[in-house]
């Protein structure tokens, strides 16, 4: 999803670093047209994202852990997040876009011997905690992600859970790009999935 919004964003004329934790990806992040920058968010600090984060206007943040792992899962989803958050208000950063997931938040009822408890609590703490910042926040909430094709169509606020719910990578890098330079997406939480209004129809009917 990073590498597509990269595209998406560079093919517009915008400056865009992405951030990679191994040195091995900066390639294919570089053949997107964004500048690659080795940082491993896992375990650095506020201080060391603060400065990574520097003349930058905008964060958005899709990172995660991939699951398996319940530290890992915590460390990445939700202490990694929140530190990228203090580091954007630090550094200097107004806006900031969160991909989170279709019916996430305290209330989540996935049960805790399910492996996606843990995401699930990791992500909850995290969208809560940038829901209380000054940054200009928008939480995106796509459901289950595939690899299917960007095809600009999506249904936002859809019934049910991200389980059921498909939405391309493709997709979200669409919405996320088209957030960036919406001031009406600014603390909001937008909930979709693919579907059948363009994106920058849907958009409009939530914003």
């Amino acid at each position: 999803m990073a590498r597509e919004l990269s595209r998406i964003l560079a093919a517009d004329g915008q400056d865009v670093t992405s951030f990679v934790r191994n040195p091995d990806h900066a390639p294919a992040v570089a053949a997107t047209g964004a500048t690659p920058v080795v940082l491993d968010v896992e375990n650095s600090t506020t201080a060391e994202i603060t400065e990574a984060l520097r003349d930058q206007d905008a964060v958005v943040w899709s990172a995660g852990a991939g699951g398996g792992n319940p530290e890992r899962t915590y460390a990445v989803d939700r202490d990694a997040a929140i530190r990228s958050m203090d580091a954007a208000a630090q550094s200097g950063v107004g806006r900031y876009v969160m991909v989170s997931y279709l019916g996430a938040g305290p209330d989540h009822g996935v049960p805790e011997d399910n492996p996606f408890f843990h995401y699930a609590e990791a992500k909850a703490a995290a969208d809560s905690y940038l829901r209380g910042t000054s940054l200009d926040w928008t939480i995106l909430g796509p459901g289950a992600l595939t690899d299917g094709p960007g095809t600009g169509l999506i249904d936002v606020n859809p019934d049910g859970s991200w389980q059921g719910t498909h939405t391309a990578r493709a997709n979200v890098a669409l919405v996320a790009a088209a957030v960036l330079g919406l001031p009406a997406a600014i603390s909001r939480t937008i909930e979709f999935r693919d579907g059948n209004l363009p994106i920058a129809a849907a958009l409009e009917a939530v914003a």
